[in-house]
Order: C-alpha cells, then structure tokens, then sequence
C-alpha cells in the first residue's frame, strides 16, 4: 500500500465568530497548513472541502469548496464536497488519503470550515435537525429516548432555555449506560473536569477555563445526567491537512522528519443492532479494522482524540477503542487514567466539549491535535515520548448509534 503522510497542518481559533465569513476561515487554515508543510498551493493536485452547514445557515447548497478555496487563488484541480454530519471532517480527510493511494496525484488537500453560530437561535439549533432520517422522526425519537427508560430525569434537571434536540439523545445514551452498568453522573463529570483542564493549554480551544468535578456537576442542567460544561458548544472554525505520498515529500523538497504517516483510515456505516449488543457498535467495529490495517493494537496507542461531544460520548467510545472493557469506561476515567500523563491519555485538546464543535472542520481538529502530539510540538499538553495516535469521528443518527464511524490511526 502506498505510504501516506501528512505534511502539514492548520487550524483556526474556535468560537463564536460572527465576524469572520467561511472564506476567511478556510484561508487562514489552508494557508496555515501550507506554511506548516512547506509547500505553495500551487502545489495542491486536488482538494476536499468538508461542511456540513452552510447551505442551512447561508443558502450556500452547492459548489461551497469550489467558491472557498478559488477565492483564495486554488483553481484548476479536483475539489470534492464532503458531507457526512459530524464525520465530515474525518471522511474529507479519508478521500484525500485514497486519492493519494489511488495513484491520482501524490500531494492533496483536506479542510473543513464551518460558521454555525448564529444570533438566530431557533436557525441554529435546526441545523441538527437533517442529522437523522427526517421521514422517521417520531419513531426516530421514540426508539433512541427508549434508551433511556428506567433510569428517569428527575424533576427540575433539564434546560428551560433551546438546545440541541441530539443532547437529549446523548442522556437517553448516558441513561442506558448507568443503567446496565453502574455508570455514576460524578464519572461523567470526571471527564468534562479533565477535558476542561487541559484546555486551559491549547490556545485554539474556545473555551479554557478549569472545572472541578464538584463544578461541574453544580453547572447548570441540560438534561439529566448532562450539565452546560459536559456539552459541545456551538462553533466556528476551520482546520485543514496536506497530505503527500513518499514521492511527493521527495519531489517537493519537504522535511520528512515532520511528517507524520498515517497508518489507516477507516470509515464504517452502522448496522441493526440491540442496544445489548455493545461490543457491535459502529465504532468498536470500524476500530477493529483500523488496528488490523495499521498492524497495531489498543495498548500500542499513546495519545486520542475522540468525539466526545458529550463527556458521555468519551466513555463510550473509549470502550469502543478497547482502552477497557464495556462498562469500565467511568471508572478509568474517574481514576484519572485518561488525564495526560495517566495510562491513556484522551482529548488533550480540551476535546469538543472545549474546544468546540464546528461540525465540518471537528475530525481534521483531531488531526490537527494529533499531529501536534506525534511531532511533540504540543508544550504543556504534550503527552510524554507520543509514537502513535487514533482519532474517533462519529457522524449522525440511525437506529440507535451514530451513521458513520471514521478511525484514524497515525504514526511517527
């Protein structure tokens, strides 16, 4: 298989940008991404844009990275339009690979932008209402808050004010897991208090204040067990990754030292599965195919960034990455297991739940970070002599899981 590299990376602040339009935000990441690689971008033989939003929130339906990136002077190559919910970042960044081992070129482009906060709140939050089957939405929303029966909201724990309808999705999944396995609200809490401390180091992150559990859970609620800090906020932002084969590192000149490989890229679709059968969720079974494909197993991984845009999510998807058993998830982490400099350091970035959640741009974040971590560029988040890292990518809703799991293996 034709190695893959990436050769640069660049990333915006996250945050509520309403100043800033999804041209800006792509330039400053394509551009960051080309000066960090070392190339012109003249240089790029194609380009895969990644968003999810614009059409909803601007009009722009169509033709969106063709309109970004010739507004900042790319033309003439490929470019592909990526949408896959909150994994569109992720598969941009799986078909700038293939395109590499497809022999098509031997230098590409992948980047997401996204600008979904809005003054308009009742636009905002609509946006995620296309993240599911809109024909199913009734039994779409009876089978997934059935999760959650026999583990009640108690009275005076949820949100008065608008919110995601996917948070209340995410408890019912919270509910399910301290129901069949003891999963407290002070392990979850857990988790959003690390994410929030290590945020406090990454100057990209929107948010970068320290929680402590006891904080955390005194936060106001969104739905039970779920408080504000446990939540991805809504985000702008934009990252993006230039990708080389070997071929294409030795004709432009560039520092094979920086590069980092990427030793698999996975993406999967969900099956029909009961909700009993955990070890068959999208992920645990994307993940497996990428530790076959990269030759690696869970102990080998050093550092990962998953998609936690709920500190639930964390729990759940370090399972599914076989860092502990089914269940075991908030214990390891309330024992601090997951805290850089612990067993398995996760989401030293602050996660989504801190450094935010613009949806098109959220997998190649992860690349961003991960790349940052593996070149041990990433100062006091740094994860101590970081060799390999895995990035989880989770993208909309069907049945009782998300659509589309990608997994991300990278090495140095």
């Amino acid at each position: 298989m034709t190695e893959v590299f990436i050769a640069g990376v660049g990333m915006t602040r996250m945050g509520k940008l309403l100043a800033r339009s999804i041209k800006d935000l792509t330039a400053e990441a394509v551009n960051g991404a080309a000066a960090d690689a070392g190339v012109n971008k003249g240089d790029l033989q194609a380009a895969y844009f990644s968003n999810a939003t614009q059409g909803h929130m601007e009009g722009q339906d169509m033709i969106r990275g063709e309109i970004a990136l010739r507004d900042m002077g790319i033309e003439e190559i490929p470019v592909v339009n990526v949408e896959n919910a909150c994994a569109s970042g992720a598969t941009a960044f799986n078909l700038a690979v293939q395109y590499l081992r497809a022999g098509e070129g031997d230098v590409s482009l992948a980047v997401g932008a996204e600008k979904m906060y809005s003054t308009d709140k009742a636009r905002m939050f609509s946006t995620f209402d296309a993240a599911w089957d809109v024909a199913e939405v009734e039994a779409n929303t009876k089978k997934l808050l059935a999760l959650g029966e026999g583990n009640e909201v108690p009275q005076g724990t949820t949100s008065s004010k608008p919110y995601s309808l996917f948070m209340d999705v995410y408890a019912a999944w919270s509910r399910f897991h301290m129901k069949t396995f003891g999963t407290t609200q002070e392990q979850i809490a857990a988790v959003s208090a690390k994410n929030h401390n290590h945020s406090q180091h990454n100057e990209k992150a929107q948010y970068r204040m320290p929680y402590t559990v006891e904080e955390v859970l005194a936060a106001p609620p969104i739905t039970y067990p779920l408080t504000l800090p446990m939540c991805a906020p809504i985000s702008d932002g934009a990252a993006a990754a230039v990708l080389c084969t070997a071929a294409g590192l030795k004709r432009l000149g560039l520092d094979r030292g920086r590069a980092i490989e990427v030793r698999a890229s996975v993406l999967q679709t969900g099956s029909s599965r009961a909700a009993s059968d955990v070890d068959q969720h999208v992920t645990a079974k994307a993940a497996k195919r990428a530790y076959e494909r990269a030759g690696v197993g869970p102990e080998d991984i050093s550092v990962a960034e998953v998609h936690d845009a709920t500190a639930m999510g964390e729990i759940v998807q370090i399972e599914n990455l076989g860092f502990c058993g089914f269940g075991d998830g908030g214990a390891v982490s309330e024992r601090g297991e997951t805290t850089v400099g612990g067993r398995i350091p996760i989401n030293p970035s602050g996660g989504l739940e801190c450094k935010g959640h613009p949806i098109g741009a959220t997998g190649l974040c992860q690349i961003y970070e991960l790349t940052t971590q593996l070149r041990g560029e990433a100062g006091a988040r740094q994860v101590e002599d970081a060799q390999i890292a895995i990035a989880e990518n989770g993208g909309g809703l069907y049945g009782i899981e998300e659509s589309v799991a990608s997994i991300v293996i990278l090495g140095r």
